[in-house]
């Protein structure tokens, strides 16, 4: 088990808290608050100004000035003790702090897959207009946000597709262990949550790098998006998937099918073709997978990430009419 979390692939829980524990309690929240100007000016002067400003539009769409329904407080109000989750709270928490502490906000953390009635920053949205009130932010990334080194190029991998996730209460994920469970194109298995849909399935746990022995990882959204999306766009194995119903930080509903990652039909009835083509056409599979370096690779430059995730704040503070 101690080897297993060592060397998971996952991102170390223990060195996360505690940056993000000196960042809060040692560092004043008027430090921030004192920059947060220039920082934002200081966008105009960029070569990357336009992406910047359309990402932050894009992750906050709120349909012009709608002054809020309710709210859960003021920025200065937020804290630990308010009963969110630890992570929600510190991710959150990085941004918050550069605003002033009058301002009235929403959130809603945790799994979100449905609209919000009113503007609301959150973690994930469904994709298109329906899902506008609300506003992401890059939240839980520690679980989410993996950054993995995949030395093993695509042709050195095995031609086979592999599942690894939990089925309970994911009546999709389910249908497809029915159908490709024992197949020859893909490795499936669950992952025993709380609750064991079917003990035939099920299978020890894999560190992601042994996934990585696979051309095609699949990716299946769970309570809102397929988690393992990230890790798997950052490797030499290709994502497969259905299209995206769900968002985040990551954009999903931006990726393009068959340009970032291999779009497979919503029942999964054409997984064999799509594996058997790709696995005989590495040379296509390998412009998949630069492209998908490509998108990846753009959420790596810390600084710029701070500048959107503010702007993003600034125009939700602004779009609910308050003056910030």
């Amino acid at each position: 088990m101690l080897s297993y979390l060592l060397h998971s692939g996952k991102n170390q829980k223990f060195p996360y808290y505690l940056r993000c524990a000196l960042r809060t309690w040692l560092l004043p929240d008027a430090l921030f608050r004192a920059r947060r100007g220039a920082l934002l000016r200081s966008i105009e002067a960029r070569p990357d100004r336009d992406y910047i400003h359309s990402r932050a539009a894009y992750y906050c769409r709120i349909p012009g000035p709608a002054p809020l329904a309710e709210d859960r407080g003021t920025v200065g109000e937020f804290s630990l003790r308010g009963g969110h989750g630890s992570v929600y709270f510190f991710d959150t928490h990085e941004y918050l702090r550069y605003f002033p502490a009058p301002l009235r906000w929403n959130y809603r953390f945790g799994d979100v897959n449905t609209p919000l009635p009113f503007p609301s920053i959150c973690k994930s949205r469904p994709v298109g207009e329906a899902g506008r009130n609300n506003v992401l932010l890059n939240l839980d990334k520690v679980r989410h946000f993996i950054f993995l080194h995949d030395r093993k190029p695509f042709r050195q991998k095995m031609p086979r597709a592999i599942f690894r996730g939990e089925i309970d209460g994911k009546e999709h994920r389910k249908r497809f262990c029915q159908m490709w469970y024992g197949s020859d194109i893909c490795d499936v298995g669950e992952i025993a949550g709380r609750h064991v849909v079917c003990p035939q399935w099920v299978r020890p746990k894999m560190t992601l790098y042994e996934h990585l022995d696979y051309q095609f990882v699949i990716c299946l959204e769970g309570n809102d998006v397929a988690s393992n999306l990230k890790w798997v766009m950052s490797s030499n194995s290709l994502a497969v998937m259905p299209r995206p119903t769900r968002e985040t930080w990551y954009m999903e509903g931006r990726l393009i099918p068959d340009y970032h990652y291999v779009e497979i039909r919503p029942d999964f009835s054409d997984l064999a073709e799509r594996i058997r083509y790709f696995s005989t056409h590495p040379a296509e599979a390998e412009e998949i997978l630069r492209h998908a370096h490509e998108w990846r690779a753009q959420f790596q430059d810390r600084r710029r990430e701070r500048l959107v995730s503010l702007l993003t704040l600034d125009r939700y503070f602004r779009m609910t009419a308050q003056q910030v």
